[in-house]
């Protein structure tokens, strides 16, 4: 079982109408984002290439092939609701996400209770985002995605061999 999110990493809004597609609506910032696959302690595993700030967690995760990835080595993942949608095989499902509410469907006590135990579960993912983005280098990074990319693939690195000292 693996843990599998996006975040995004401001970044400093550079010029040009290149950095548009960096600006995030969401975090109202502009940013880099990246997809991330921890194990169930939250150590970071695998981090996605970078792509532009607006870019939302399915598309990232379409783009990457996670599925075909996780079905290939037979694994099983917990996501947020960003990911509802990715995974639409009702017989054989990699993915597991959460309930989600609308003004004209209220949850159910259960469904809220399984909403619960998913955001138990998936804790230590943000915690591996956590002590990624701990790094100085990361505060308002001023570069291109590729660049971004290795940087933040040997942090990915660094953090493991400081976490698990």
């Amino acid at each position: 079982m693996v843990l599998i999110d996006g975040t995004l990493i401001p970044t400093q809004r550079r010029t040009g109408r290149a950095d548009r597609r960096n600006y995030s609506g969401k975090h109202r910032t502009h940013g880099l984002h990246f997809l991330a696959l921890t194990d169930e302690r939250g150590r970071l595993i695998w981090i996605s290439a970078a792509r532009p700030g607006r870019t939302h967690d399915n598309t990232a995760a379409r783009h990457d092939h996670i599925l075909a990835h996780l079905r290939a080595a037979g694994l099983g993942a917990l996501a947020d609701l960003g990911f509802r949608g990715l995974d639409n095989d009702i017989l054989d499902p990699v993915l597991v996400t959460g309930y989600a509410a609308s003004r004209t469907h209220k949850l159910t006590p259960g469904q809220k209770e399984a909403n619960r135990v998913l955001a138990v579960g998936r804790a230590p993912v943000e915690h591996g985002f956590a002590h990624l983005k701990n790094w100085r280098i990361l505060t308002k990074p001023r570069t291109d995605p590729a660049r971004a990319t290795r940087l933040l693939r040997a942090l990915l690195v660094l953090t493991s061999l400081e976490v698990n000292r």
